[in-house]
């Protein structure tokens, strides 16, 4: 009992000793101090705002000239599912291209779309050279976009469009 006693009193006088512990230099959470609001400088509207960027006009001449954009929207939408996860949802469509050979499937934002609705378009390159049709299985792709909690707030319709259709999907 006696020794019990001691080692309690003794642990209570050794963790009072530790309220220093707070201002110390040795903590972590010491190191950079308190934030405080600073003024900040408005650029002049010649100059531009982050010097890490490049200038429009200016190029590297090792830079090459963009590619021309040949995708296009994929004829036909078959599927539309969105699925929950933690941290927003995933939106995945399947389409039914016009022949075989579409690759770099991608879904693009639409910048014009409706209030409260989310739509994208999905867009695919085809082969330079002439495809067979197939069947509709050989030709059928796939795509699927993260879209965070935050661009979620507001959206009541998920809207995917093709050539031909589009599918779309209200919230519950």
């Amino acid at each position: 009992m006696r020794k019990s006693l001691a080692l309690i009193l003794a642990g209570t006088l050794i963790l009072a000793g530790c309220g220093g512990w707070r201002e110390s230099r040795i903590n972590p959470g010491n190191w950079f101090g308190k934030s405080r609001s600073a003024p900040v400088t408005v650029a002049a509207e010649g100059e531009p705002t982050n010097p890490l960027l490049a200038e429009e006009g200016r190029k590297s001449i090792f830079a090459r000239p963009d590619k021309e954009d040949l995708s296009v929207p994929v004829a036909k939408i078959s599927e539309l599912r969105v699925e929950p996860t933690p941290n927003g949802a995933i939106i995945y469509a399947s389409g039914i291209a016009s022949r075989q050979g579409a690759h770099k499937v991608e879904l693009r934002p639409v910048a014009d779309a409706a209030d409260n609705t989310l739509e994208y378009t999905l867009h695919v390159l085809y082969p330079v050279d002439p495809t067979p049709a197939g069947s509709e299985h050989s030709r059928t792709i796939q795509a699927a976009v993260t879209v965070s909690e935050q661009s979620l707030r507001g959206i009541r319709t998920i809207r995917v469009s093709g050539a031909e259709n589009a599918r779309e999907t209200r919230r519950r």
